[in-house]
C-alpha cells in the first residue's frame, strides 16, 4: 500500500464520519464514556499525528533503487567518484545519503568506504525509526486507559447498586454499557494505529534490505574501478 493510498483511504473513512447518524452516534458514545474518553481521543490524535510524519518521512525516503544503481555505476565508470556523488546530491533518499557518505571516503580506500556506509547507514536506520516508539506507546496507552475506565465505571455501577438497594436490571445494564464503553474506543484506537505501526515497521524492513543490498553493489563497483 502506497502512501497516497492510505492517504485516500483516510480521506474516505473521514468523510464516511461526517454523515449525520454516524457522527452524532459517536458523539453520544463519547460523552457517555465519561472522563476517561478525552485521553483516549488524545492519544489517537498524537498517535495519528506521529502515524503521518512517519508517511511523510518514507515516501520521500523511497525510491527506484535498481535505476539509481544503474546510474551511479555509469557515473563511475565515465566521470569517476566526483560524477557519482554528484547523482548521489541530485537525488533524494535514504540511499542515496547512503551511498554519498561512503564515496565521501571513496579516496581512502574501499575499506573506508565500506566503514562510513555501514555507519551512516545505521544512521539512517535510526532515523527511518525515529517515532515509532511513540506509536508503540500510544497503542499501548489507548487499551489500558479504556480498561481504567471500565473499572471506574463499574465501580460506579455497583455504587448505584448500593444506593438503590436492590439490584435492578436497567440499573446494572445502563453502568455497565457505560462502563464497557472505554474499552471499546481503547481497542479501536489501538487496532487503527497497529495497522500504521505495522505497515512503517514492513516498509523499513524493505528499505534496509534495499540499502543493503545496493550497498554492496557499490562496494562492488568500487572494488572493480580500483583494478
Amino acid at each position: 500500500m502506497q502512501f497516497t493510498e492510505i492517504i485516500g483511504f483516510a480521506s474516505y473513512i473521514f468523510a464516511q464520519a461526517q454523515e449525520p447518524g454516524i457522527l452524532s452516534y459517536l458523539q453520544t458514545k463519547f460523552v457517555e464514556g465519561g472522563g476517561f474518553m478525552w485521553p483516549i481521543l488524545a492519544s489517537l490524535v498524537l498517535g495519528l499525528g506521529f502515524a503521518f510524519e512517519r508517511l511523510w518521512t518514507l515516501s520521500r525516503a523511497s525510491m527506484n533503487t535498481k535505476k539509481f544503481i544503474v546510474k551511479v555505476k555509469d557515473a563511475l565508470a565515465k566521470e569517476g567518484v566526483e560524477g557519482a556523488m554528484k547523482v548521489c546530491e541530485n537525488t533524494r533518499g535514504s540511499i542515496a545519503s547512503v551511498f554519498h557518505a561512503g564515496l565521501l571516503r571513496a579516496d581512502e580506500g574501499v575499506e573506508a568506504a565500506e566503514k562510513a556506509i555501514m555507519a551512516y547507514g545505521a544512521i539512517e536506520m535510526g532515523f527511518l525509526e525515529r517515532g515509532l516508539i511513540w506509536i508503540s506507546t500510544f497503542i499501548s496507552i489507548a487499551p489500558m486507559l479504556g480498561f481504567t475506565g471500565t473499572v471506574q465505571g463499574m465501580i460506579q455501577a455497583f455504587d448505584a447498586i448500593a444506593e438503590a438497594a436492590q439490584i435492578s436490571p436497567g440499573v446494572v445494564a445502563t453502568g455497565i454499557s457505560v462502563a464497557l464503553l472505554t474499552t471499546l474506543f481503547g481497542l479501536v484506537v489501538a487496532m487503527i494505529l497497529q495497522v500504521f505501526y505495522n505497515y512503517f515497521v514492513s516498509r523499513i524492513d524493505r528499505l534496509v534490505a534495499d540499502m543493503e543490498e545496493s550497498s554492496i553493489e557499490l562496494i562492488d563497483a568500487l572494488y572493480e574501478m580500483k583494478k
